[in-house]
């Protein structure tokens, strides 16, 4: 396959949008409201561009940054119900080895809880009955599973709540702190949900899914009589069900024949389930109590776009909304329900505003064998005069799904030029059972095929010249991209792998310690090496380089606990025995992606720079980029 080289560069009368723009730290996001309605948290840089937990009275404009983290960011926080106090977890490194930390609204002083090295830890539960204890998971006994302890915010004291019996993966308290409810892995790659009526009494099992069902526990209700479950048993799609505690019976409270049942909206201290979310080409909400009905319909006119409740004090008479747009940035609102009337708070990147940026739009294409592949399609302007340069960007899981909205990496490519289209290929979430089983071993293969097809449903409609595709993604999207490249090299200019597996067979002997409870739901959907490992050996990417013919752009994290560094190593390591084309860039100080804007804005420079030479978009100059560490 030709490629066209440095000079073949176009250019264009929309102008280019900074990287740093799109891919660094965004200005304000993931605004919280606190318990008692008086304070706003925030994610925000510091002056040193690096993200820290920011508090506003609100109504006010004393914003002041109550986090001093040195250098990797903060990317989640939460508040207490005790006033004014928050808590948010750090990693070292992006080794996932998460750490609980409590600060103060008002003198900014932090405090490590739980200082262990090498163990990782999970909030559990928060409670207002009980605001001086907070329920934490830590595998420090063993790395291999989360035990729940009780941690007493004030002085730091943790005590054992319940030992973990060796295949928990997940558990639910109920409204006085009690953890009634548990998720266990079982050996045949399905699910066992666990209950008890104290945490005095035994565990004894609800409810088993097989290897082709899901379902998990979703919260009790406020007398603890109920359990929300979330499960696709005797149906296709997950639905959202109440079961009784001391019956088992069962009550569907919302289902969609082919979409999974999505976010909830549970009142903060009722406990009740006031609606539902569907994520069919958009977000749509279903409305379960009439006391929000009046609500949804005023905030479906606040904005353009799809909307989500992210926040809600205690008292209920202020929410924080966020509209998602698929041409500008996220937009925070403050929502009050007396008059309900909403006020803009902020959004989250505003120098996005006003930009050409694209519209994204739902497609879908057919396979071969009977199923419709839901789709993205985000076109550059120059697609208005003939066939363009494409990528194809695969997500990662591959259990998730790509959603409608702003995305900033198919922004960054359609505005240097390119067709993006983002399938979500048989396995993806989110399309019901039998479109994520179709997934099941077939990694390299039919999941492959559908990106394949994506390629070619671009070619048929005249959209991307057939010469000039690439296939781009992060973790299972990096897997696809090297998949793409091994094993259809004909359809493929370029590939560019973030943190994606070479060899099924590595991927799964190295997976993370705490995730040895799933491991049998891995061998079930992608193979075991110990009983398949040859036919594992026919879907790694590393063992067939000597078919790779693109160019090939790999980058790593050093200390991804998830996709190990050898991964990306083993393949560079064979393609350049083989002579064979390959840039590679490591990150000594991240792991399962990017989260320092140092990292990400150099990385996606040389994406860019790859990209142009060998698929002839556009590339906005490298320059230099202070502090990353490639």
């Amino acid at each position: 396959m030709t490629t066209p080289q440095n000079e073949a560069i176009t250019s264009t009368t929309v102008p280019l949008i900074p990287r740093e723009v799109l891919f660094g730290n965004p200005e304000r996001t993931s605004p919280e409201i606190s318990p008692d309605g008086t304070l706003l948290g925030y994610l925000a840089p510091d002056e040193r561009d690096v993200l820290q937990v920011w508090v506003r009275t609100l109504g006010a404009e004393d914003d002041r940054a109550v986090t001093t983290d040195p250098q990797r960011g903060i990317r989640f926080f939460t508040w207490t119900y005790n006033p004014g106090e928050l808590l948010y977890l750090q990693d070292a490194g992006g080794d996932e080895n998460w750490r609980l930390y409590r600060t103060d609204a008002g003198s900014g002083e932090a405090r490590d809880l739980t200082p262990f090295e090498g163990v990782q830890a999970h909030l559990v539960a928060l409670e207002p009955e009980l605001p001086g204890t907070a329920l934490v998971a830590l595998n420090r006994d063993d790395p291999r599973t989360h035990d729940v302890y009780a941690l007493e915010l004030a002085s730091g004291e943790l005590t054992l709540d319940t030992k973990n019996r060796g295949d928990i993966v997940g558990w639910t308290a109920d409204a006085r702190l009690r953890v009634r409810a548990a998720l266990t892995g079982r050996p045949d790659g399905g699910w066992e949900l666990l209950t008890r009526a104290t945490p005095e009494t035994d565990w004894a099992s609800m409810r088993v899914w097989g290897p082709e069902d899901e379902g998990y526990p979703a919260g009790f209700s406020k007398d603890g009589e109920t359990l929300y479950v979330r499960g696709s048993h005797d149906a296709n799609a997950h639905r959202l069900l109440a079961v009784d505690m001391q019956t088992g019976e069962e009550r569907v409270i919302a289902e969609d024949p082919q979409y999974d049942v999505g976010g909830l909206l549970i009142h903060p201290t009722e406990r009740t389930v006031q609606a539902v979310s569907f994520e069919r080409d958009r977000l749509e909400w279903r409305v379960l109590d009439e006391q929000v009905a009046a609500d949804f319909d005023a905030l479906g006119d606040v904005h353009r776009g799809d909307f989500q409740v992210v926040s809600r004090d205690l008292a209920d008479r202020t929410w924080i909304v966020a509209y998602t747009t698929d041409d500008g940035p996220v937009y925070y609102y403050r929502y009050n329900r007396a008059d309900r009337r909403a006020t803009l708070l902020f959004s989250q990147r505003p120098r996005l505003e006003g930009l050409p940026l694209r519209p994204m739009e739902p497609v879908s294409y057919a396979t071969d064998d009977g199923f419709t592949i839901h789709a993205y399609l985000t076109l550059p302007a120059e697609a208005d005069t003939g066939p363009v340069p494409a990528v194809v960007l695969v997500h990662g899981g591959p259990w998730g799904r790509d959603s409608w909205g702003f995305n900033a990496e198919a922004q960054w490519l359609a505005n240097r030029g390119y067709a993006v289209l983002q399938p979500n290929f048989r396995g993806s979430t989110g399309y019901g059972k039998e479109f994520l089983n179709a997934g099941n071993r077939e990694w390299g293969a039919k999941m492959q095929n559908d990106l394949t097809e994506g390629a070619r449903w671009l070619i048929a409609r005249g959209i991307a010249d057939p010469e000039q595709i690439a296939i781009m993604g992060g973790s299972y999207g990096g897997y696809a991209t090297l998949a793409g490249l091994a094993f259809t090299p004909e359809v493929w200019a370029a590939g560019v792998d973030i943190v994606g597996p070479s060899s099924l067979i590595t991927l799964f002997r190295t997976i993370p310690p705490y995730w040895e409870p799933i491991k049998a739901i891995f061998a079930h959907r992608m193979g075991d090496p110990d009983e398949d490992e040859e036919f594992l050996r026919n879907r790694s990417p590393l063992f067939f380089v000597d078919q790779i013919t693109a160019p090939l752009l790999i980058a790593q994290g050093a200390n991804d606990p998830r996709v190990k560094r050898a991964e990306s190593e083993q393949i560079v390591e064979a393609m350049r025995g083989a002579d064979k084309p390959v840039e590679y860039v490591v990150y000594e100080d991240e792991g399962h992606g990017f989260a320092r804007p140092e990292n990400r804005l150099h990385f996606y420079a040389q994406a860019e720079t790859f990209l142009a030479h060998h698929l002839g978009g556009r590339a906005e100059p490298e320059g230099e980029i202070a502090g990353h560490s490639a």
